[in-house]
């Protein structure tokens, strides 16, 4: 054969295999359902449903617990300072009469009740007084700090007493008077000559200073002479002036 034929026959040729491969090809994609299936060819599995990511759970991670900071320690409370004691006094002095005048070391401090502060510590006197009344002296030993006292003025005070010689009409006797708010007492041991008696009770009760003579006479009772014993009239005077001055409150009152 000449070189022309070879060549138009090697055409064709490759023409019927180009067309073979392609009529199988096209044939096995559009298969026949009547055609029996290849057991060999692999078979297409559905793909499984994609999950939403809208319905998707979040992954919770659990938290590391953090460690609690621990408290700063409390910074210690300074105690609270005690006051320091006074060293002054603070007297409250009332009494029994309204609007008494008080002094204190002889010092006007107000009408009853008064109040007098930063007294000085020690011994002092309290003296109140009112109109018709005998004043009244206390004296206090003062210490730092409040005081309340009460001084009162109605009440009857008497504590007087003298040596005295009772004149009879022959000779005499020794003894002593005393003077209570209970009374007078003739304190003797002539027991024929002692007495007690109210001190409402004595009709006469006079001093004669110059004669040394103290006359007493009991209501329904005795008279008597009394003079000081130790000679001289100062102290049975001044016996007779407290005594008196109760006495005649005590008939004022009607006690």
């Amino acid at each position: 054969m000449n070189r022309q034929v070879v060549l138009v026959l090697t055409l064709l040729a490759g023409a019927g295999l180009a067309g073979a491969i392609a009529t199988g090809v096209f044939s096995g994609g559009n298969r026949s359902a009547s055609a029996p299936a290849d057991d060999t060819a692999p078979v297409s599995m559905p793909e499984p449903p994609q999950p939403d990511p809208a319905d998707a759970v979040p992954e919770v991670t659990p938290e590391t617990p953090r460690s609690r900071p621990r408290p700063a320690p409390a910074a210690p409370v300074a105690p609270t300072p005690e006051p320091a004691p006074p060293t002054t006094a603070t007297l409250t002095i009332s009494t029994d009469v309204p609007d008494a005048q008080v002094f204190i070391d002889n010092k006007f401090i107000g009408a009853a009740p008064a109040t007098a502060t930063e007294v000085a510590p020690g011994p002092r006197k309290v003296t109140v007084q009112a109109p018709g009344f005998d004043s009244v002296s206390e004296f206090v030993d003062v210490v730092p700090g409040p005081r309340d006292l009460t001084l009162s003025l109605r009440t009857i005070r008497l504590d007087q007493r003298v040596e005295v010689k009772h004149k009879h009409r022959l000779g005499s006797c020794e003894g002593r008077l005393v003077a209570t708010p209970e009374g007078l007492r003739y304190e003797t041991d002539n027991r024929n000559d002692g007495f007690t008696a109210r001190l409402q009770e004595l009709e006469t009760f006079e001093i004669d200073y110059l004669a040394n003579n103290l006359k007493v006479k009991v209501r329904g009772g005795r008279s008597y002479d009394f003079e000081a014993l130790t000679g001289t009239p100062d102290a049975l005077y001044l016996f007779h002036q407290e005594v008196e001055k109760v006495r005649q409150r005590v008939l004022k009152e009607g006690r």
